[in-house]
């Protein structure tokens, strides 16, 4: 039996999910994010936070202390660090402990506004919970691969707003409320999106007529992205069963070209080649 350097047991431990002290040390920092969060939401209720702010404030200390402790150490055990840091997940790691060191640059009593919005930015710890689900994981895959699609989709809403939005701003006019073609692009976002807000409603029967012309093209569009995604989550399931696994991290839905993981980035397998 090898032995392992304590950088490889540190790496098993962290970024392993097929041992139980990797298991266990996930289930762990699950709560840890949850209850992290939820110190957050409640440090924001005025009354809990004059009661009870000091407990919340070293509570918040000792979870940046532990995420913190957890950053440097897959830092230090990752075979590609660099590429750690530089990934989506490191940054997520790196964002959920920043605010609460850069909290201590601005002491004095007039940047306290600057204070609170930086103590809302440790929410963003909820996106270290990506990370521990499958499912997110096969989502987030999902959502980038139909991402050319999906740009294409909203430039035609943003087309089709603008000209919704001009024919409103000469029909209906400042006297009815569409005081500017950014407003009247407004109204129709609005109005496509089927929110229909009624701060801004058309008055002439021309403006109405191009108001429903927009609330017919709304419900005829609306679920053009529903399709993309899921064509491209079905697609991406299907892909499950072919691509590799990361034997170190269980990893899925990898492309059949990659080389290394995309989530901890050692090695892949050779690929079988079915006859």
């Amino acid at each position: 039996m090898v032995d392992l350097s304590l950088r490889d047991r540190i790496y098993q431990v962290i970024f392993g999910t097929d041992t139980v002290a990797g298991q266990r040390f996930d289930i762990v920092l699950i709560y840890l994010i949850l209850v992290s969060v939820l110190a957050v939401v409640l440090d924001s209720i005025a009354g809990i936070h004059s009661d009870y702010g000091s407990w919340l404030f070293w509570l918040e200390w000792g979870f940046t202390a532990l995420f913190s402790l957890e950053y440097c150490l897959r830092i230090y055990s990752s075979p590609k660090p660099l590429r750690y840091i530089f990934s989506f997940y490191g940054l997520v790691d790196l964002l959920s402990i920043v605010p609460t060191y850069l909290a201590l640059i601005f002491p004095g009593a007039s940047y306290w506004l600057v204070i609170r919005l930086l103590r809302v930015l440790r929410i963003f710890r909820v996106f270290k919970l990506v990370r521990y689900l499958t499912e997110a994981n096969l989502l987030l895959r999902s959502i980038y691969a139909a991402r050319r699609k999906v740009l294409v989709f909203f430039l035609v809403v943003l087309i089709l707003s603008v000209i919704f939005g001009s024919l409103m701003f000469l029909v209906e006019g400042p006297e009815n409320g569409f005081t500017s073609i950014p407003r009247s692009i407004y109204w129709t976002i609005v109005t496509i999106t089927t929110v229909g807000y009624g701060d801004i409603t058309p008055q002439t029967v021309f403006g109405q007529i191009i108001a429903t012309m927009a609330m017919l093209t709304g419900y005829s569009i609306i679920a053009i992205p529903t399709g993309i995604f899921t064509a491209e989550i079905a697609r991406e399931m299907g892909s499950q069963s072919n691509n590799r696994q990361c034997n170190v991290c269980g990893r899925n839905g990898h492309h059949l070209d990659a080389e290394y993981c995309h989530q901890c980035g050692v090695s892949l397998p050779e690929r079988i080649v079915k006859d």
